[in-house]
């Protein structure tokens, strides 16, 4: 939560860093200008779609940089875990997945800690730390798709509004006015469009964020189930040449 509201303070300052080098210039001044009389336009309910546009770029931006590769499956982790799988040294393993901080490591950690109850206790101690992981990795993602599902619900809420407007105005002054109906129409179509501009990116958004959750997840379960599969024989092969030694 403490990072999406950091995104959320850097989405605000840029876009009004853009608007303010934007209006020295005569152009850009009367675009934003423009902009400004169109939120108006919109009514009330334009002020919750602009809200939840910020909201959703900074859900986006923020998810964009926790989920960094580097960040879920190191490579440097990985190369290094490969070299104590060839030896299958637990300990190894145990005290380089503490070293490292990321959900393939926290994960490994947790499975391999219960090495010694069995292969059955890792790989249940392994699905429990892969579910908390995949929970860490989706945070804010009902949030987003809650935005792509509510922002064109409050679009065609403003369009009801406009409407009603319109024909409040017909009944008080007549037809003979077609500007006072063609503002409720406006108000109506501004919200309407408003709320589909900031829904469809969202949705788009959401789907892309989930599609890089789930090649994640998978490319995490791949590496687990290749290296339990490793394990056990090269443990007990380890341990059988110790004994060998020993005698």
């Amino acid at each position: 939560m403490k990072r999406l509201t950091v995104s959320t303070i850097i989405v605000c300052i840029v876009f009004d860093a853009a608007l303010g080098l934007a209006a020295p210039q005569t152009e850009n001044s009367a675009a934003y200008m423009k902009l400004v009389e169109w939120v108006k336009q919109g009514g009330l309910l334009m002020y919750p779609i602009v809200l939840c546009s910020f909201l959703s770029l900074a859900i986006f931006f923020e998810r964009l940089f926790a989920l960094r590769r580097s960040n879920i499956v190191p490579t440097g982790f990985l190369n290094a875990l490969q070299k104590l799988q060839e030896r299958g040294d637990i300990d190894a393993i145990l005290g380089l997945c503490h070293k490292y901080d990321s959900s393939l490591s926290r994960i490994l950690e947790a499975g391999f800690r219960r090495f010694n109850f069995g292969l059955l206790e890792t790989e249940r101690a392994i699905e429990g730390a892969g579910q908390h992981e995949f929970t860490l990795l989706t945070s804010h993602l009902r949030l987003l798709g809650a935005i792509a599902a509510i922002t064109p619900m409050i679009g065609l809420l403003g369009t009801v509004t406009g409407m009603i407007q319109a024909f409040e105005n017909i009944a008080q002054s007549g037809t003979g006015n077609p500007s006072l109906m063609a503002s409720g129409i406006a108000e109506a179509l501004t919200t309407t469009a408003a709320g589909m501009m900031v829904a469809i990116p969202s949705l788009a958004a959401y789907h892309f964020i989930r599609g890089r959750v789930d090649h994640l997840v998978y490319e995490i379960e791949e590496i687990a189930t290749r290296l339990l599969a490793g394990l056990p024989s090269q443990a007990s092969a380890t341990a059988e040449k110790e004994q060998n030694d020993a005698h």
